[in-house]
């Protein structure tokens, strides 16, 4: 709360510092000194894939985010009504590359356009599209991607952008760091290092930006590579934009600090860790399955090599991998506030693929829609279990967490043709003294999966209480209930099945939506194993066969 309320002071008093006449006159007049840039010295060159057909939307007036659409507005940019996401992609211009992709004199032409029409109604600070995040794609895109839609352009052009470029950048410098954390903050940091390397004179911003950086490399990336957000999507936009840096200093000639060096080599680890055979990445905590080009790009040019890593001990994740089959399991606790605010209430949720195909999976994320978002952080969008219908951890009004499990024990055994883990979390012990234990078992070269739930109560169990155990299926698996309700059947698109089966507890097939890839939920259905909690202790046994081995 303490620190909520100071964050909340700071940015009032950033406002009062930054909303004022006097203010954006010293973004025009350089009351520091520096000449106005004609140029850049160095151009760290954007080299990310764009979308040829999102390019070719933009042309004919129209943004796209996740699969969804927004015209664009030819009279103004500010856009009732659009989550922060929308926002911060419209005025973050990472749709340039799409341009890019798109090729040709009508690309170009476009990307000026949208750029002067940027310019002509943004010529002083804004709390909204000139706050630190925004600021720093926007910077680090127009300078990234300049060789493309600038370096042909009139005289008229180039002053007016140069003359956009150097106050934003000059604001970003002063209000950095600011109160923002996370992703935002390594947006702002880059959009500034940029600045420092293309202007002539302005390595002092350099500077700045990579003291700043090796400071959020200690608070962000944990000794294991993974990201304080245990989000692989934040992992992989991270590691993407210390990867940028590097370039950057590389197409300047600077020497590369070697902490950067070696927190690269162990996010790709991390980022490795979290994709599954079909190339895309688990969907827990806020990811998607993201974009397989995106993903083998930031590898690629990555340039770490190394084997699969079996578990993430820092960011909390387990992986058990036998013949085709890999089980991905959630081991960890929340992080701490303010990264807690998109994070899952999930405790030892797990995934499950065969192959290439996903059989569990947690319903996933959605790309901007806050609601959605909010909705499928609960304990039940995920496979793992919940008590009386209520989350594992208590999310608040605000989006950051009350109530949260704080001891997580994890142990694991692993042999040549079988794996155990072992885990428990006390996630319910304040509200009824429960702690659930779960542990999977994985032999017959992946082809048997076995399960155990058990809840055990330290302060009397009191009156019963109603459990439910989810195994939410992808929606590319057929399901049927067999046997009078005492088993299901699984079929994948390739033809084969697998046998689910259980003890303890009633299973009912219910309907699921995912979405793990889009901005559109997909529906499946789930299987929910239902139980009652009469005593201090009850058990829920479960298991996964592969038919016709």
């Amino acid at each position: 709360m303490k620190s909520n309320v100071l964050k909340h002071i700071r940015r009032k008093a950033s406002d009062l510092a930054f909303n004022n006449a006097l203010y954006n006159w010293t973004l025009h007049h350089n009351i520091l000194g520096g000449a106005q840039p004609q140029g850049f010295v160095t151009i760290p060159t954007d080299g990310w894939p764009g979308d040829i057909e999102k390019g070719r939307w933009l042309c004919e007036g129209t943004f796209t985010l996740g699969g969804e659409t927004f015209d664009i507005p030819r009279n103004h940019w500010y856009l009732e009504g659009l989550t922060q996401d929308w926002v911060g992609h419209i005025h973050g211009f990472s749709w340039l590359r799409d341009l890019r992709a798109l090729g040709g004199d009508q690309a170009r032409l476009t990307a000026r356009a949208l750029i002067e029409s940027w310019i002509d109604h943004h010529h002083g600070f804004d709390k909204i599209t000139w706050q630190s995040d925004f600021t720093g794609e926007r910077l680090s895109h127009w300078i990234g991607c300049y060789d493309f839609f600038g370096a042909s352009a009139g005289e008229e052009f180039q002053d007016l952008f140069f003359n956009s470029l150097s106050r934003q950048a000059r604001h970003l410098c002063r209000a950095l760091p600011g109160d923002s954390t996370g992703i935002q903050q390594l947006k702002a940091i880059k959009g500034l290092a940029y600045c420092g390397i293309a202007l002539e004179g302005r390595e002092n911003w350099l500077e700045v930006a990579l003291d700043l950086l090796q400071e959020e490399n200690r608070k962000q990336i944990l000794p294991d590579g993974g990201h304080i957000s245990r989000s692989p999507a934040q992992l992989t936009d991270a590691l993407q934009i210390f990867i940028d840096i590097r370039s950057a200093l590389k197409a300047a000639h600077y020497p590369i600090p070697a902490p950067m060096q070696h927190t690269i080599d162990r996010m790709a680890q991390a980022l490795r860790f979290f994709r599954y055979s079909d190339k895309k990445l688990s969907v827990f905590n806020g990811a998607q399955e993201g974009d397989i080009n995106r993903l083998e790009a930031v590898l690629s040019k990555s340039n770490a090599r190394g084997k699969t890593l079996t578990r993430l001990p820092h960011s909390g994740y387990e992986r058990l991998t036998l013949g085709r089959s890999v089980i991905m399991m959630d081991t960890g606790t929340p992080p701490a506030f303010p990264h807690d605010r998109h994070h899952h209430a999930a405790p030892l949720a797990f995934e499950f693929i065969y192959g290439k195909e996903r059989i569990f999976s947690a319903c996933g994320s959605h790309p901007f829609d806050p609601l959605w978002q909010d909705s499928l952080r609960a304990t039940a969008a995920h496979n793992t279990l919940s008590i009386d219908h209520r989350n594992a951890a208590e999310i608040r009004d605000d989006g950051h967490f009350g109530r949260k499990h704080r001891k997580m024990s994890v142990t694991r055994e692993d042999a040549h043709d079988a794996c155990l883990i072992e885990a428990t979390h006390d996630g319910y012990v304040q509200l009824n003294g429960i702690t659930h234990r779960r542990r999977i078992y994985m032999g017959e070269q992946g082809h048997d999966i076995r399960g155990e739930d058990t809840l055990s109560c330290s302060i009397g169990a009191g009156n019963p209480k109603e459990i439910a155990l989810r195994f939410h299926l992808h929606p590319r698996v057929l399901v049927s209930v067999i046997q009078e309700g005492g088993e299901a059947l699984l079929r994948l698109p390739g033809g084969a099945g697998w046998r689910f089966h259980f003890s303890g507890g009633a299973l009912a097939l219910e309907n699921s939506i995912y979405l793990g890839d889009g901005s559109r939920p997909r529906k499946t259905k789930q299987l929910v194993l239902h139980g009652t909690m009469e005593s201090d202790f009850a058990r829920i046994k479960w298991g996964l066969q592969r038919e016709g081995r």
